[in-house]
């Protein structure tokens, strides 16, 4: 079973480029289809959930085609159905993304319903709503979210919680719509705004997004584009901390600083040097890192995405800081593992207590989600000795090359098979 070996204890030190981001690509992706002509993506990122929504896509006729790793051409002219059922797409929680494109298109779609991480619960009432506004008819039926429309038609949308997904989908299907869309209460993430861009690109007519109102008023049809996506605000965070866990000093490249404000107000807040430039953070920790209190926000709060991160951070700074989880329950599986490694965090409820303590010690550990298995590899390469990480098809869901990014960066990091390959790498870093 392929699993990561880390030998910890070497501080970060160079640069990192950062790769495009997972969650904009999705919804990009999916919004591709929505054009009979040909659309060029660039700054895709190889990752193992951008790779099953293009399989999805192929299987209902899309023709996709890899220019380089990173650039991709689309053409969804040829598709025959509308019904993705695969068991593969049932892995990936944006394969949701699907029902708004091709209800948006075709007036109808069957999609598995989503999985993704199992981080806690997360409805797609929002979705469901934003639909049938949209006078969708929306059904649950064998495990398919089903949906039927003779005609989409614009309409005011409120949403009653900030939800990416939600707002995503309802762009998707209200493009195209019969008249003008207005959400309200809508999500502000940056990938949010960087659909709107790609659709606008495409001929849309979208206005508002990054606030908490987009209005959308439909056009006929959609043309092809030639689109980038955004650099990843969270693998660009995640190697802003591992910079600050292990006392590195780490220039962070391709970025937009502006998306990663949330993330470096707190590690100047833990005592970290940042210097911003216009594409990239540089973050140095060559002081004591202290406590400090952080909640997970929506945009342009601190990330849900980053809080496993900054709470292996705590657990080795000065002092106790709490942890306070808005977004998901579930989202503090990691603890444990991170206990077996040294740290004293107790959970109440959907808060951490985190009392620092000097170091981290190498243990055998599982990664029970993305963020979380990413943040226990920085927990790893801080810790004394060997620590070994199973489970990381989780964290390939949505890092490129992490582990080789990482050695680049001077840490004593490899994916093993076998127990042989792990002896392997204690003889060769002890």
């Amino acid at each position: 079973m392929e699993q990561y070996a880390i030998r910890g204890g070497n501080p970060l030190v160079g640069e990192v480029e950062i790769g495009g981001a997972k969650n904009a690509a999705l919804a990009i992706l999916a919004a591709a289809i929505m054009t009979d002509e040909t659309v060029i993506i660039e700054n895709v990122p190889d990752v193992r959930d951008t790779n099953v929504l293009m399989q999805a896509m192929e299987s209902i006729g899309v023709q996709i085609e890899r220019i380089d790793r990173h650039t991709v051409k689309i053409n969804a002219q040829p598709i025959n159905n509308v019904v993705i059922e695969k068991d593969f797409i049932k892995k990936i929680r944006a394969s949701y993304y699907l029902i708004g494109a091709l209800s948006g298109k075709y007036k109808k779609a069957m999609v598995a319903l989503p999985g993704g991480c199992n981080i806690g619960l997360r409805p797609i009432d929002q979705h469901i709503k934003g639909l049938r506004a949209l006078g969708v008819e929306v059904k649950i039926e064998h495990g398919l979210i089903v949906t039927e429309a003779e005609r989409i038609k614009g309409s005011h949308i409120y949403m009653d919680v900030v939800s990416v997904g939600a707002t995503i989908n309802i762009m998707l299907a209200a493009v195209m719509a019969e008249g003008r869309t207005t959400i309200e209460n809508a999500a502000k993430e940056p990938h949010v705004v960087d659909l709107a861009n790609f659709l606008n690109s495409c001929g849309a007519n979208i206005k508002g997004a990054g606030t908490d109102m987009i209005k959308i008023r439909g056009v006929a049809k959609l043309h092809g584009t030639q689109y980038a996506i955004i650099p990843d605000q969270i693998e660009a965070g995640t190697f802003m901390f591992a910079a600050a866990v292990t006392k590195g000093d780490v220039t962070v490249k391709n970025v937009i600083p502006k998306h990663l404000e949330s993330i470096s107000s707190k590690l100047l807040e833990i005592g970290c040097e940042v210097e911003e430039s216009d594409d990239a953070v540089r973050v140095v920790a060559a002081k004591p890192l202290v406590h400090t209190h952080v909640k997970t926000l929506p945009y342009p709060g601190f990330p849900t995405d980053m809080q496993p991160q900054i709470a292996v951070t705590l657990a080795l700074s000065q002092g106790t800081s709490i942890v306070t989880e808005s977004i998901f329950e579930n989202r503090f599986r990691y603890v444990d593992e991170l206990i077996r490694m040294g740290a004293n965090i107790k959970v109440e409820g959907n808060t951490a207590i985190i009392d620092g303590v000097s170091q981290y010690t190498g243990a055998s550990i599982t990664a029970p989600d993305l963020r979380a298995g990413a943040a226990l590899v920085i927990a790893g390469l801080a810790a004394e000795g060997i620590t070994t990480i199973d489970d990381i098809k989780y964290i390939e869901r949505g890092y490129e090359d992490f582990h080789l990014k990482l050695q680049l960066l001077g840490a004593q990091i490899e994916k093993v098979n076998t127990e042989r390959e792990l002896q392997k790498f204690n003889l060769k870093t002890g």
